[in-house]
């Protein structure tokens, strides 16, 4: 919503908004914008001169501005809505969707075709470091959204990414999330499934490749699809792959076509394969090898992804925002790969709406392998759930250590940052995993380790 203001802003109009809390990062990025944010919901926020509202799914019937809204017979629109109807009319949407990939394959997306010099409006749910910002409307031919299955608001329970109009788009993967709109993972399918309905004949879908689910959806496209992967068999896939502490390098095959050597910074396998769909639709749209590599090897990461908030006294702190299974696995097997020789803490809040359920409660513990010691925290805000739905934290914590590895169930982080602090050593890393804010941890750690230094 932060973004959309701001680009609606940078289009000309004025804008005002409600939220029940305001913080960092978008509280001083709408204040540096001039874009107002009253604290708490009021109907006189609703100002009489308001030509239109555009209601967060967050936000119930029952909100008090939504009401005024209704009452007054204002017009208004839900977020997806405005975005398509302001921002994607005349241009050509590249939506990137699936469970996992999606921000970090948005954003480099964004900035392969800005370093190529056309200057792509985007949207993203992550905040992109190479253009310090998660929005930016762009006067060229593309726009980059990150197209979101979580329903549209309450008014529109369909997924976001339905109102997109996607002309191009990236498919990274499909598995069962958002328990607490989806029932299981056939609902999850048939919305993916009228997304790439959506792709007209003249537009193409980019599958990765090896994904059950995936491959199942995408027989529905009536677009031309291509696969990537790092399968041999896939349309676009990598060879020669070498992975080191500043990244892997790579060539790409497209079937016959070599495309060449390609150096990328990003960590882990599974950003590999982010890079090769990137590479392989910015090749179809007609960029060349050495643009893409360009823009490839200068992308600098997504906040809250892998990111290094600090070290000290040769231990690293690190914020991600892995929050499901196979996020966490590939995130954690990732820093294996870019760092062999460190100790490796995960550090684990249960926050979104499905892990704080007991839906992943077998599949959690496996996914913390390649860590050396596990912390399990509470999950967040449980008096929300129902006691029979809510995920068990201090049992993924005996499962770990069933499987041998060495981990706690320690509920706030406050005894956290206790606990953990007098044990770190220099060449520790330490990857603090949450979907929201942790209660600030990632602060208090470096606080702690500074006063122990």
């Amino acid at each position: 919503m932060a973004a959309l203001a701001r680009m609606l802003k940078a289009a000309g109009y004025r804008v005002t908004g409600s939220d029940a809390n305001v913080y960092p990062p978008m509280s001083t990025l709408l204040e540096r914008e001039g874009i107002p944010c009253r604290v708490g919901f009021r109907p006189e926020n609703i100002e009489p001169d308001t030509n239109l509202v555009i209601i967060g799914n967050a936000v119930s019937k029952t909100n008090p501005e939504v009401q005024s809204v209704l009452d007054r017979g204002v017009p208004y629109r839900s977020f997806p809505q405005a975005l398509a109807e302001f921002f994607l009319t005349d241009r050509t949407p590249i939506v990137i969707a699936g469970t996992h990939g999606k921000t970090t394959t948005a954003a480099l997306m964004a900035w392969v075709l800005e370093s190529a010099g056309l200057d792509p409006g985007f949207l993203i749910g992550g905040w992109v470091i190479n253009f310090g910002a998660n929005s930016r409307p762009g006067t060229g031919r593309y726009f980059v959204v990150e197209g979101d299955e979580y329903d549209t608001a309450f008014f529109d329970k369909g997924p976001k990414f339905l109102h997109y109009r996607p002309h191009a788009a990236i498919l990274t993967s499909i598995e069962f999330d958002h328990g607490d709109i989806y029932n299981d993972l056939d609902e999850i399918k048939s919305a993916f499934r009228k997304f790439v309905r959506l792709i007209p004949s003249d537009g193409i879908l980019f599958a990765v490749d090896g994904d059950p689910n995936v491959r199942a959806v995408i027989r529905d496209a009536s677009c031309p699809r291509s696969t990537y992967g790092l399968n041999p068999t896939a349309g676009w896939c990598a060879e020669d792959v070498r992975f080191d502490s500043d990244g892997v390098s790579f060539r790409v095959k497209n079937g016959r076509r070599d495309l060449g050597p390609f150096r990328s910074p990003m960590v882990g396998r599974h950003n590999l394969v982010n890079a090769l769909a990137v590479i392989g639709l910015a090749s179809t749209l007609g960029l060349s090898s050495e643009s893409i590599q360009k823009g490839i090897e200068s992308f600098q990461g997504v906040k809250r992804r892998q990111e290094v908030l600090g070290e000290v006294a040769g231990v690293i702190v690190m914020d991600d925002f892995a929050h499901h299974p196979t996020a966490i696995r590939e995130t954690l097997a990732g820093l294996r790969l870019r760092y062999p020789r460190r100790r490796i803490w995960a550090v684990f809040e249960p926050r979104s709406a499905t892990s704080r359920r007991n839906v992943f409660q077998k599949e959690f513990p496996p996914s913390f392998d390649p860590a050396d010691l596990i912390v399990i925290a509470d999950i967040f805000a449980s008096e929300k759930l129902p006691a029979g739905l809510r995920l068990d934290p201090k049992q993924v914590a005996e499962d770990l250590r069933g499987l041998g590895k060495e981990a706690e169930f320690i509920p706030t982080t406050e005894e956290i940052v206790r606990t953990i602090s007098p044990r770190l050593k220099s060449g520790d890393l330490v990857c603090l995993m949450s979907s929201g804010g942790f209660d600030g941890i990632h602060g208090k750690l470096l606080k702690a380790l500074e006063q122990r230094r």
